[in-house]
């Protein structure tokens, strides 16, 4: 009979996360080229609540910003990690961080995307970064394309909706893989495959004008993509097969508004929807109701048959979520295209309009569990704010540890009732320019960094409450929240 477990198991991951295009900066050191997250400009005053993109623009648009020496590009410039990553690691270290998780720049390793050999300059960099992580005693779980496709690649090629990006990918994942095996155990292929249409620029590297249906061409992208990631996972195991090959979802999980039938029905059907992604990846197949969903939609999605014998015999090993705030599904005003729903009028909203839910939390765990039971890692989770630095240069983020103290209480609750939770990877440890709306200004870190939305401030790295909060959590291993 099993057991039912008290709490966090022994050697449980508690750890941080951050992206490499929104930290890194050095966006024109060492011969890396532009990605798609150098072209997000930032814009004072605009609406936090209503972010409808996270970039992208009409072809003509995208190489109009490629010449633009007027705007502030913040991605292009991060926290400077790539110059502070040791001073920024040991604070994690001192943390008490048990693992890292951040991602590779593929153009930092490919410019352009399409060389025939990578950029040794770029690997240096990793060299000295995954090694570090180690040298401080946290597992380092990497991400190998974050939002941070090569430019030329979009350009040139129409990213991801072009069957021969597969081909560039799975060069890159190799070169990778087969580099970094004995350091890095834990890789996930594409950062949060399913969020879309919101970041279908960063993620699949696809333009404004670039179809007229463009939902279609989404799909057939996504469709490459996870094609490139069942290659991946084929190669990971001929290299190495103690590697562990993960996929990430961006959570979607909704409610429905009321409990008239057609709210319920309407949010079962969106729901699956989202499922679709990781049925394809962690089943390794594609669903009835997906390919009748495109067949009523009238799309044409090329899935070839060596396609799905490939995604049948390599499906993913773990599943990455990340997780913030829920929404819900009214019949009578939302429908069934992707990601598109309505506030819960029953949470409190942030002036970004993501509202906290920690019972959702749960809730989201445990229907991932029940339908894949697969090693489920908590990839992100944390609480954007704007932070007050007091002349002492204390920060007292009450509002950030209230948020996570209830998340990890939820976390425990699904650990409890038995689902393979193997790490908690808080976004992110130190504050960062954020994704969604290109800013410094909302802060989710445990240390501040003393940059303002244009770049300047003195760049120290100031601890908060939340820091001290945290430390204790993995020192009691989630005992003590």
């Amino acid at each position: 009979m099993k057991n039912v477990p008290n709490g966090f198991p022994e050697g449980f991951l508690w750890g941080g996360a951050i992206a490499a295009c929104q930290a890194e900066g050095a966006y024109d050191v060492d011969g890396r080229g532009l990605s798609t997250s150098d072209l997000r400009c930032y814009t004072k005053g605009f609406d936090r609540a209503n972010i409808e993109k996270e970039g992208g623009d009409t072809l003509a648009g995208i190489r109009a910003t490629v010449a633009d020496t007027e705007s502030f590009f913040p991605k292009r410039y991060g926290i400077d990690f790539y110059h502070t990553y040791k001073e920024d690691l040991g604070l994690m270290r001192e943390l008490g961080l048990r693992a890292f998780r951040t991602s590779v720049s593929w153009s930092r390793i490919f410019p352009q995307g399409d060389e025939e050999e990578p950029n040794e300059a770029g690997l240096a960099f990793y060299d000295r970064l995954f090694n570090e992580i180690v040298a401080d005693g946290m597992v380092p779980v990497i991400t190998m394309s974050h939002y941070d496709i090569p430019l030329h690649l979009v350009t040139e090629y129409g990213g991801f909706a072009n069957r021969e990006v597969i081909k560039l990918f799975c060069r890159y994942a190799k070169v990778l893989l087969e580099r970094y095996h004995d350091l890095v155990k834990h890789w996930i292929v594409f950062n949060q495959v399913n969020l879309l249409p919101t970041v279908r620029f960063g993620s699949l590297g696809l333009y404004d004008d670039q179809a007229e249906n463009m939902e279609e061409l989404m799909y057939q992208a996504v469709h490459h993509q996870m094609v490139a990631a069942a290659q991946t996972k084929l190669m990971a195991r001929r290299i190495d097969p103690t590697l562990h090959i993960g996929t990430m979802m961006a959570d979607g999980t909704f409610y429905p508004a009321t409990c008239r039938p057609a709210d319920v029905v309407l949010t079962m059907q969106k729901n699956r929807m989202q499922y679709f992604f990781t049925d394809v990846q962690l089943r390794g197949e594609y669903p009835v109701y997906a390919l009748r969903y495109f067949k009523e939609h009238g799309y044409d999605i090329k899935i070839l048959p060596e396609d799905e014998e490939l995604l049948h015999d390599n499906t993913m090993d773990f599943l990455g979520i990340s997780y913030y705030s829920s929404k819900i599904v009214d019949s009578d005003v939302n429908t069934i295209a992707p990601f598109e729903a309505s506030q819960n009028p029953n949470l409190e909203p942030t002036p970004w309009e993501w509202r906290a839910d920690p019972l959702g939390f749960y809730n989201s765990i445990s229907q991932y569990w029940d339908r894949y039971e697969v090693p489920i890692m908590i990839a992100e989770n944390g609480f954007g704010a704007l932070d007050e630095v007091e002349p002492d240069g204390s920060i007292h983020d009450s509002y950030r540890i209230d948020y996570l103290r209830k998340h990890v209480e939820q976390l425990r609750e699904c650990v409890k009732d038995g689902v393979d939770v193997i790490a908690y990877l808080s976004w992110g440890p130190i504050d960062i320019v954020s994704s969604s709306s290109a800013e410094m200004s909302k802060r989710y870190g445990y240390v501040y960094v003393d940059r303002d939305d244009f770049g300047n401030g003195s760049q120290k790295r100031l601890k908060k409450d939340s820091f001290y909060w945290y430390q204790h959590v993995i020192q009691t291993n989630g005992a003590e929240l």
